[in-house]
């Protein structure tokens, strides 16, 4: 006898409200994220646009410096490569390095090499990894300053007919013989002026760029420090490090977690950490496990659902087949006449099947040992064809 599978009654594929009632916390997780970074985009992109630029007139820009050096006599010239950088070593100019952590370590030791010696003036506006290669003998310090307005408390005439200025920032350590330590902050200056081993020359080491900035330069001696420093000689090479410099390529025998900060290296390092503790209390056992009778009582249609759901989650098609057809196996082996030790051997089942059913042994074969269902459908569709299989046996 074969067995009819009926028309299948249940559909199993999510419906739409279902879909979006799963998916509708991680959608609107991604918009949030979306907006918040648009947001973030839009308020700081006009906030450092052209920052510490003499050529931009935004907030952060330095064109008024620019402009005030122009009215003294002192000529502003921007470049954008090492090469340029290097060709205007010189007595009688100042060199200012806008960004020097931004240099390469390749960058770093030509451009020291260049303005060593020369005679000129070279001005490093903030650098922290960046200032052991360009000024030897200083060191930043881990702590930046709290207050942003300092007085000078040094012998340097710049700073001291300056006066009070914003130069609160990063704050410097230093072992180099003659150097000028100026605006301390908690023992330690925000401005260093080293001299120049030979040729006359010094390297300013700035630790707060908001003496260059346009809306800052009128506040209390900004202007004056600036120009000073800036106007010592007749020419300012102002020094925007790009990544277009063919120069930048070069980074040495680095490998890529050199290249990467070290903030991002830690932060990995972290959550490694805080991901083995979690691992480990979630893994940590208690004793052995002890059976207790459940405080309710549950329905054991309930517990079919509830598992049939999990099957379902888990996309676990097989498993679920191969459970209905070991259960079916077991309950129609005592009906033919089957020793349950054998119920789950083709060779002794289907024949005894076969003639209670007068069936066909194939047909039987597929049904109760076949593959596993290739989807939502035709599960349903054996789960029923076992049912009416079971229905069909038990008839007197």
């Amino acid at each position: 006898m074969t067995v009819e599978a009926p028309p299948a009654s249940t559909s199993a594929s999510p419906t739409t409200r279902q879909v979006w009632t799963r998916a509708r916390g991680v959608l609107l997780a991604v918009v949030l994220l979306l907006v918040g970074a648009v947001v973030i985009a839009v308020v700081r992109s006009d906030a450092h646009h052209g920052r510490l630029d003499p050529r931009s007139t935004d907030p952060y820009g330095s064109r008024a410096v620019a402009a005030l050096l122009a009215d003294r006599g002192v000529s502003t010239r921007v470049v954008t490569t090492l090469a340029e950088a290097r060709d205007a070593a010189g007595a009688d100019t100042t060199l200012l390095v806008a960004v020097p952590d931004q240099l390469t370590s390749r960058q770093q030791r030509l451009v020291h090499e260049a303005m060593e010696g020369s005679g000129g003036r070279t001005i490093l506006v903030t650098p922290t990894a960046s200032v052991r290669t360009l000024a030897p003998g200083i060191s930043p310090d881990p702590a930046v300053a709290f207050a942003s307005t300092l007085e000078p408390d040094c012998a340097l005439p710049a700073a001291r007919r300056a006066g009070t200025a914003d130069t609160g920032g990063v704050r410097y350590e230093t072992i180099a013989v003659g150097a000028d330590t100026c605006y301390p902050s908690e023992g330690l200056p925000t401005l260093v002026r080293l001299p120049a081993a030979s040729g006359g020359g010094d390297t300013v080491v700035l630790g707060s760029p908001d003496i260059l900035y346009n809306n800052r330069l009128d506040e209390e001696g900004n202007a004056s420090l600036a120009l000073q420093l800036l106007g010592s000689r007749p020419h300012v090479v102002w020094y925007l490090p790009s990544f277009s410099d063919p120069s930048a390529t070069d980074s040495g025998r680095k490998s890529f977690f050199d290249l990467l900060p070290s903030g991002w290296l830690w932060g990995t390092l972290q959550l490694f950490v805080a991901a083995a503790l979690a691992a480990l209390w979630r893994a940590r056992r208690l004793g052995p496990l002890v059976p207790e009778k459940l405080p309710v009582a549950i329905r054991a249609s309930e517990a079919v659902e509830g598992r049939a759901r999990l099957y379902r989650k888990a996309n676990a098609r097989d498993r679920a087949a191969t459970a209905l057809r070991s259960v079916t196996r077991a309950r129609l082996a005592p009906l033919v006449g089957v020793p349950l030790s054998q119920a789950h051997t083709p060779e002794v089942l289907l024949p005894a099947l076969s003639a209670h059913l007068h069936g066909d042994g194939p047909s039987l074969h597929s049904l109760l040992f076949g593959p596993p269902p290739g989807d939502d459908a035709a599960l349903i569709s054996l789960a029923d064809q076992l049912d009416a299989l079971e229905s069909e046996v038990r008839r007197p």
